[in-house]
């Protein structure tokens, strides 16, 4: 199986000359006279542009390697444009497989007859992909659900695939130029962890619940119920949802839908998710969203399959929101400067030459009417200048720049005269100024005190022994430290200034929150524990000095 899987590979890459996507002008001596004394030099390059001859072949290559190309048409921070937007046409249909199969699957997963757990089960599957099928059914209760199957067999052919991915990420690494800064293996790396989630349903049916919990009650996003009574790892049952495609712009204009808040609510939906809830679909392309029928004058989105789900920490949050307001604001000093302040580029780059740098992609873009740039391709142009300063894109900057492109791109279909900008701005600006004003971070702090009161017991004792250790000789014998790690000494003294600064900090901000009335927890000696806290706070404060 394994051979003859090899073969086949090795004859579509003959086919499609893939071969010329190698820059043979850049391998050294011995592998430029192997790449062009190869058998696809017989085959004729054809008419097709090497991002279509790329496409194809992974297409021939069937679903698993679709699924990789899909995702890789992600990458734009590590593919030429043209074979991106080429990658990105990639379609996942794939002939269903027989329904006796999807019917065994599902009875032995959930352990009783298919008549006894619908009272109408379709054997006709409703939509087929590489790694599940779905067909509609209806429950006891007379509630209309589909039931989505995962294809039996399919771990075993992802990993015979992934095997072979792996073999040619190395490959590719070890022999191409740009192979290293291509970083192949941590791309398939990145496929293995994405593709394994997906097969897991149960996975995406906790991703569905929450989404729909972030969003209860919301008059811009519907997301369906799952019911859990059905769902195992390799079956998912969930409400049956009924809408207009999204893309059906006909109908849509034909019930009369206000096209302009439609696409707005889209971008509001998405800086929602990111911003407010850390917890974004980033699968949103067109087969994914539909629209409620009868809501035309307040238009509500309706989403589904949400088996990868993005989400950042509020470290990161927190950078992107002051990045992408620096970047309405043309602000490029400080869109540089956050760029090293949060680690995304290296300490050592030189701040006024990524400035320049940055100043050069984006002023010509800002020159065009707001209502005509793609903040999207800005955010991709942006990456791919950053690139050249040593960025190492995050996987959930990735995954955050793949789903505004396909959400700017929506809202621009359904509406093109959509301003993602005055719709965007004023959200991230509200968010700032709500995220850290003194009511979020009094609530935040109100949050984390039972835990701090939990520590304070263990706090004169953990004091002490910090006390202690800093009187202990450096070396452990009583010697004074020999010259060479003078160095060493002066980083443990800074570290721990710094320590009894946080202690500093800490208690005095406990203390604060103590001698306050309305927090003091019926406790009748905490005006004491204040007193006592303060004063270790300036003790530890003077020590840090």
């Amino acid at each position: 199986m394994g051979l003859r899987r090899l073969l086949t590979i090795c004859w579509i890459i003959c086919h499609y000359r893939l071969d010329t996507l190698i820059p043979a002008e850049r391998l050294p001596l011995r592998a430029r006279l192997l790449l062009r004394c190869g058998p696809w030099r017989l085959f004729p390059k054809g008419q097709h542009s090497r991002g279509e001859r790329l496409r194809l072949a992974l297409e021939q290559l069937g679903p698993i390697f679709i699924k990789f190309g899909q995702i890789l048409s992600t990458r734009r921070d590590l593919l030429a444009d043209d074979v991106a937007m080429e990658l990105a046409k990639l379609q996942d249909q794939v002939p269903p497989f027989p329904s006796d199969q999807a019917v065994a699957v599902i009875e032995t997963a959930l352990g009783k007859p298919i008549d006894e757990l619908f009272i109408a089960f379709d054997r006709q599957p409703l939509a087929s992909a590489s790694i599940a099928q779905v067909h509609t059914a209806t429950l006891d209760n007379n509630i209309d659900v589909v039931v989505k199957v995962v294809r039996p067999g399919i771990e075993h052919t992802i990993n015979a695939d992934l095997k072979l991915l792996q073999t040619i990420a190395v490959l590719i690494a070890r022999y191409i130029p740009d192979g290293r800064r291509l970083r192949p293996a941590e791309v398939v790396d990145d496929y293995r962890h994405t593709i394994l989630d997906e097969l897991d349903l149960q996975r995406e049916g906790a991703n569905t619940s929450q989404l729909r919990r972030n969003f209860k009650d919301s008059d811009i996003l519907y997301v369906p119920e799952v019911y859990w009574d059905y769902t195992r790892r390799n079956v998912l049952v969930m409400e049956r949802i009924h809408g207009i495609p999204v893309t059906d712009l006909a109908t849509l204009r034909e019930q009369g839908t206000d096209m302009k808040k439609l696409a707005e609510r889209g971008v509001e939906i998405f800086f929602t998710q990111v911003f407010r809830d850390s917890f974004f679909h980033a699968d949103m392309h067109p087969g994914n969203i539909f629209i409620a029928h009868n809501r035309p004058n307040s238009p509500q989105y309706i989403a589904i399959d949400c088996a990868i789900i993005g989400s950042l920490s509020d470290f990161d949050q927190y950078y992107l929101a002051r990045n992408l307001l620096a970047i309405f604001q043309r602000n490029y000093r400080e869109v540089a400067e956050l760029h090293v302040e949060c680690g995304w580029v290296p300490p050592e780059t030189r701040v006024h030459e990524f400035e320049a740098a940055i100043r050069t992609v984006s002023e010509p873009i800002f020159e065009k009417p707001l209502s005509e740039i793609s903040f999207g391709l800005l955010l991709l142009q942006l990456f791919q200048t950053a690139r050249r300063f040593d960025m190492e894109v995050q996987p959930s900057l990735v995954l955050l720049q793949k789903t505004l492109l396909n959400i700017e791109g929506l809202g621009r279909q359904l509406y093109p005269q959509l301003d993602l900008w005055s719709t965007a701005m004023p959200f991230l600006e509200r968010w700032v100024r709500d995220r850290y004003s003194p009511q979020s971070v009094l609530k935040k702090v109100s949050h984390r005190l039972p835990g701090w009161l939990e520590q304070l017991p263990n706090l004169p004792e953990a004091l002490l022994e910090r006390s202690s250790t800093a009187k202990q000789p450096a070396n452990g014998n009583g010697n004074s430290p020999p010259p060479h790690s003078e160095l060493s000494a002066q980083l443990r003294q800074q570290s721990a200034r710094a320590r009894n600064q946080r202690i500093a900090i800490m208690a005095a901000l406990a203390a604060a929150l103590l001698a306050d009335p309305g927090i003091r927890l019926g406790l009748q000696s905490l005006p004491n524990i204040s007193i006592g806290l303060f004063s270790i706070a300036l003790y530890f404060f003077i020590r840090s000095r």
